[in-house]
């Protein structure tokens, strides 16, 4: 029968009364091993802090030799102390002379202890430290020991969290959740952003840990998981999701885990042993973290993931807080840090604060990070364990360039970025002296540079960057960012005041481009195994008449006077733009018999994105006005690999021979049917890609607002016959030797040309 002076909730509330005293922080820290030895009769407790030089320092100790405290340490991973911080899991052993990871440390007089119980002190899933109890009588301990060390594990990594341990070390060194992190991404967005970490779905700080009640807390946490149940049965039995479907699926799944006994089972044991239902919850959360982050399938990442964010829903239910509003408390310097969000999201931050974002997932062309170019903000992806190693207010500098994040930077970093982040300043008044300068190369050949947009905050671009006109008005940006389907009157508004902004320069609306991973909150989503390859574009509109007409009907009001641009997306087969003119016709006789004032001129194109388009070029010629390539399909398609699959983002070369032979045909099926040709997919963009765009005939490109100068100062320093003949000629070479990036960069560096 176990001794009533001992136990979880006893030693609870002994570690209650020591963080209630007036103490400063080592005598608070001596008190807690001190009470955790004797409520434990455990002959040694010991504290190990994480420094930032990834040392595990012992800053506190019972039984062993005081005189190693802030003198004796083991580097991460070294002993079974750096082990259990490496792997952030529990030992519990016998005999740990025996075990192979066993590291002997002569200066604190452990020699005579062989039981050993130690676990890691977790905050989200980071290890800060480990806390150890050791007996000289071989023992394994038991379970209900080990659920009493990890709650005072918990609640000593709070104090690290507070800051109330930095500065106790006497070698200088500060702890390893204020140290520096370089983490190597992906660029995805050019630019360089430094300010303040802001998280994208905030953690919430719990301040109350101990209960008075178990009873009590236990009620309180079945409450609030019975009003977690219901929201989740709220959103199932919603109109607008579907009866079967990945929607569905996620959040079948999320009730699933909500009715989990085992989550809900180690929360109520947590209480049980003095917590409060919110401590209890981040207890687990902490433990569920951890093992996501050193999980080596995706499957069960995402698992584990999706009881990381039902916690945060229940931890925001316990303490009454609602969903974070992106739109509240940002900072005039912010740099958002997520897992991933959506391009609607995104739009919800206030632009003018906003100075980069960084993603734990995401490729170069998620639809986020398009938005986020065209915003001009700098984006660095597949920065893996970001959101874990990030704290909300943490100096951060994201270089977009390169790809590189500082957490917390060195002042020597902060100050080289800031200097680099100056330079990059006089080369955006470089480029706005570029403005009114024509887009020609040095030998005379003009080329068309065109804006990609897609939102009214993006107009005022066209007159800033100097642009011709806007290639491509993503029209469904509208659609994605509201709450409701748009009336027709509001898309022709919108439409309106976008042809007023544009005023005499041409503007080319894409008709709504939606499905696959454009996904409209208020409309019914099919399930299918390759959204990428379905009911998406132009095959959804099709199919969903009344959209397609009203979207026509409210261009057409809008455009009234003046001549109007129509692309359609995803087109397969010509007579998809046979069956769109057809409906563009009616719907103009239609608007004349109610005595509307039409177009001057309806011009009608469609986007190059389907291989299959390439053994009809000529039939499709004959059936539109223009055509437009968008790369970031057609490429997907022709190389069979996913675009939004970080694993494939790098894997082919949007310059590859293949690639640009099939482009070149393109312009050449444009010239022999007298067709205009514009390419605005990603590439368009990237200077050095642009140069082998302009070499292989294109005249037209279309791009965000920000690559506008970059790519005119390119073609102002661009001999195009020259490299024309060059890049052609090598067109012809077989794929193995030098590659045409390459064949670019050394042509660029030659002749002296930005990229």
């Amino acid at each position: 029968m176990r001794n009533p002076a001992t136990g979880p909730r006893v030693l609870l509330k002994r570690l209650r009364d020591v963080m209630a005293k007036s103490l400063g922080p080592q005598q608070r820290l001596d008190l807690i091993v001190q009470s955790i030895a004797a409520n434990m009769v455990a002959e040694v407790c010991s504290v190990y802090v994480l420094r930032a030089d990834n040392v595990l320092e012992l800053f506190a100790t019972e039984g062993l030799n005081p005189d190693a405290v802030h003198q004796s340490s083991l580097k991460f991973g070294q002993g079974l102390v750096g082990r259990i911080a490496a792997t952030a899991r529990p030992i519990n052993i016998a005999d740990a002379k025996e075990h192979p990871s066993f590291a002997y440390l002569p200066e604190t007089g452990e020699e005579h202890y062989s039981s050993f119980l130690g676990v890691p002190m977790l905050r989200s899933g980071r290890s800060l430290g480990v806390l150890v109890v050791q007996n000289k009588a071989s023992r394994t301990y038991q379970e209900e020991e080990v659920e009493a060390l990890e709650t005072s594990a918990m609640i000593i990594a709070e104090l690290i969290a507070a800051g109330e341990m930095e500065g106790l070390n006497k070698r200088g060194i500060g702890l390893d959740l204020s140290k520096s992190v370089r983490l190597k991404g992906v660029p995805l967005s050019d630019g360089i952003g430094s300010g303040q970490v802001l998280l994208h779905e905030p953690r919430v700080v719990v301040t109350n840990l101990f209960n008075e009640d178990a009873d009590y807390e236990i009620e309180r946490l079945r409450s609030a998981l019975s009003e977690l149940r219901v929201s989740i049965d709220d959103m199932l039995s919603r109109g607008d999701v579907s009866k079967d479907g990945e929607h569905r699926d996620v959040l079948e799944a999320y009730r699933m885990f909500a009715n989990d006994r085992g989550w809900v089972r180690r929360m109520e044991e947590a209480i049980f042993n003095g917590l409060t239902a919110e401590a209890a919850v981040e207890k687990v959360q902490n433990d569920n973290s951890a093992r996501l982050m050193r999980q080596p399938s995706a499957f069960i990442r995402e698992r584990l993931h999706d009881f990381d964010d039902l916690a945060r829903r229940l931890l925001r239910q316990l303490m009454g807080k609602p969903q974070p509003d992106a739109g509240l408390g940002i900072p005039k310097n912010a740099i958002v840090v997520a897992r991933n969000m959506g391009a609607a999201e995104l739009l919800d931050y206030d632009r003018d604060c906003l100075r980069a974002l960084v993603l734990e997932e995401a490729s170069p062309t998620s639809h986020v990070v398009i938005v986020a170019r065209a915003l001009g903000i700098a984006v660095v992806g597949q920065a893996i364990g970001v959101v874990s190693l990030a704290e909300n207010s943490d100096s951060i500098v994201v270089d977009g360039d390169e790809g590189v994040i500082y957490l917390r930077p060195p002042a020597d970093v902060a100050a080289a970025y800031a200097e680099k982040e100056g330079f990059r300043q006089t080369q955006l008044a470089h480029y706005a002296e570029l403005r009114d300068v024509a887009a020609v190369s040095r030998d005379g050949v003009e080329v068309d540079l065109m804006l990609n947009v897609g939102l009214a905050a993006d107009l005022p671009q066209l007159s800033e960057t100097g642009a011709k006109g806007i290639g491509l008005f993503r029209t469904e940006l509208q659609f994605m960012v509201s709450s409701t389907l748009p009336r027709l009157d509001e898309q022709q508004a919108f439409y309106h005041n976008v042809l007023e902004e544009a005023g005499s320069k041409p503007v080319i609306f894409r008709t709504l481009d939606i499905g696959g991973d454009k996904v409209l909150p208020y409309m019914q989503q099919i399930p299918e195994e390759n959204p990428a390859l379905g009911w998406r574009a132009i095959r959804l509109a099709l199919d969903r008449v009344g959209l397609m007409r009203v979207q026509l009907r409210a261009l057409l009001r809008a455009a009234r006077g003046r001549e109007l641009s129509i692309m359609l997306p995803m087109v397969t087969e010509v007579r998809e733009v046979v069956r769109v003119r057809a409906m563009i016709e009616k719907e103009q006789k239609l608007l004349a018999g109610f005595g509307h004032e039409l177009p001057t001129n309806v011009r009608l194109g469609a986007m190059i994105e389907v291989p299959a388009l390439f053994w009809q070029m000529d039939e499709l010629m004959e059936a539109v006005d223009f055509v437009s390539i968008g790369t970031n399909d057609l490429f997907q398609f022709m190389t069979a690999s996913d675009r939004g699959n970080s694993q494939m983002a790098n894997r082919y070369d949007t310059l590859s021979r293949p690639f640009l032979r099939a482009l070149r045909n393109v312009v050449e099926a444009g010239k022999r049917n007298n067709i205009h040709v514009n390419l605005c997919g990603e590439i368009a963009g990237r200077p050095l890609a642009a140069m082998g765009l302009i070499a292989i005939g294109y005249r037209s490109l279309s791009m965000s607002p920000s690559a506008i100068g970059p790519v005119k100062s390119m073609l102002l320093a661009l001999d195009v016959e020259k490299l024309s003949k060059t890049v052609l000629q090598q067109l012809q070479e077989p794929s193995t030797g030098q590659t045409m990036r390459e064949l670019l960069t050394d042509f660029a560096d030659e002749y002296g040309i930005p990229y």
